[in-house]
């Protein structure tokens, strides 16, 4: 995967207005990767760079908001960051709370609606409780919907997702084969179109078990700079790069 992120690049500002002349995507999804790496570089506590993690979050939403991005999809959580150390752990669950908290507010008069995907029953109970406080105030928000993937594993999902239909088909007696439709409703995400972009902050080259069944034809965009680092107008370097590609779902252009 090639990085775009070279300095022959146009400047974000004059980028802006051109992007609403070609075909936005309708939905964005972002690995926020490297935030531990920026708090080593400037000699601060892991903690420390989570938190300003948390801060290059809010203007990303802002502008996706106006841009008229109708889905992010952030990548909070994984299932396999429970292997951390617990006080790093305990730190991001409330870091979660304190944004959901602080920001929720902000968002419903952005018009964005809360929404989340992933194993909720595991995360603590005051991270639940603040996820459902917020899910509750932003329903009904039509602008976009910012989807917090917390616990989340794409491999876990689709396993959730067949034991579903499975319990399903059990109550109703019922026999039936499955197909990918059946299969996307039973899917966190049911409901949501696909994402057309994933952007990865930090330069890696990998999908760490993210939303595997619904990138199956996402365009991918990777970044050397760091989440704490990435800014509206890296958002736009993205999209712009993201307008140029020839999307042909194996068809022909």
């Amino acid at each position: 995967m090639d990085n775009y992120t070279d300095e022959s690049s146009p400047p974000a500002t004059a980028m802006s207005g051109a992007l609403k002349n070609r075909p936005l995507p309708r939905h964005i999804a972002i690995i926020m990767d490297g935030n531990g790496r920026w708090a080593i570089q400037h000699g601060l506590p892991r903690v420390l760079g989570h938190r300003q993690g948390v801060k290059a979050l809010k203007p990303i939403v802002k502008e996706c908001s106006r841009l008229g991005i109708e889905v992010l999809t952030v990548y909070a959580f994984s299932t396999e960051n429970w292997s951390r150390p617990l006080a790093e752990v305990t730190t991001l669950m409330a870091l979660l709370e304190e944004f959901l908290d602080s920001e929720t507010p902000e968002l419903k008069d952005q018009g964005v609606r809360i929404r989340t995907i992933g194993h909720l029953e595991q995360l603590p109970k005051a991270a639940q409780a603040a996820l459902a406080r917020s899910c509750a105030e932003t329903d009904g928000q039509t602008k976009m919907v910012l989807n917090l993937a917390l616990n989340y594993g794409g491999r876990d999902e689709l396993v959730r997702a067949v034991n579903r239909w499975l319990a399903e088909q059990r109550s109703k007696g019922a026999n039936h084969d499955l197909d990918v439709a059946t299969v996307e409703r039973y899917l966190d995400t049911a409901g949501l179109p696909d994402p057309d972009l994933l952007i990865r902050s930090s330069g890696e080259l990998r999908l760490s078990n993210f939303l595997l069944w619904q990138m199956a034809y996402s365009e991918i965009y990777i970044t050397d700079v760091l989440w704490p680092d990435f800014t509206p107008e890296e958002l736009l370097r993205a999209i712009e790069v993201y307008q140029q590609r020839d999307r042909r779902f194996g068809g022909h252009s």
